[in-house]
């Protein structure tokens, strides 16, 4: 059993930055690609990005692309979610999730556990 618990969310400005964390419990967090989804009022929950068990690769969605950085901390069994130049259409509530595989990481039955999330207002 994996607890992932998100945090750093809150309201910014257009072009802003804010960093998310999540923290999981266990020991075999190292064992887990991880990845952030987001969900907006209204829209289905959609991939961010992910990050393979060992941190070496990486994936984005293309609307992140060069704006969003994920990494990890397997010591501190904690990725983060890096997010700059934020616009208005990021606003959603972000997830952080826990896979056992790394073949779906894109969709969200791809994964085996999922925090609670925390929400990301972009002000324009």
């Amino acid at each position: 059993q994996v607890q992932l618990v998100e945090s750093g969310g809150g309201l910014v400005q257009a072009g802003g930055s804010l960093r998310l964390s999540c923290t999981a419990s266990g020991r075999t967090f190292s064992t887990y690609a991880m990845g952030w989804f987001r969900q907006a009022p209204g829209e289905e929950r959609e991939f961010v990005a992910n990050i393979n068990w060992s941190g070496g690769r990486t994936y984005y969605a293309d609307s992140v692309k060069g704006r969003f950085t994920i990494s990890r901390d397997n010591a501190k069994n904690t990725i983060y979610l890096q997010m700059n130049n934020l616009e208005p259409e990021d606003t959603a509530v972000y997830y952080c999730a826990a896979s056992r595989g790394q073949e779906y990481f894109r969709v969200v039955g791809g994964y085996n556990y999922w925090g609670q999330g925390t929400q990301v207002t972009v002000s324009s």
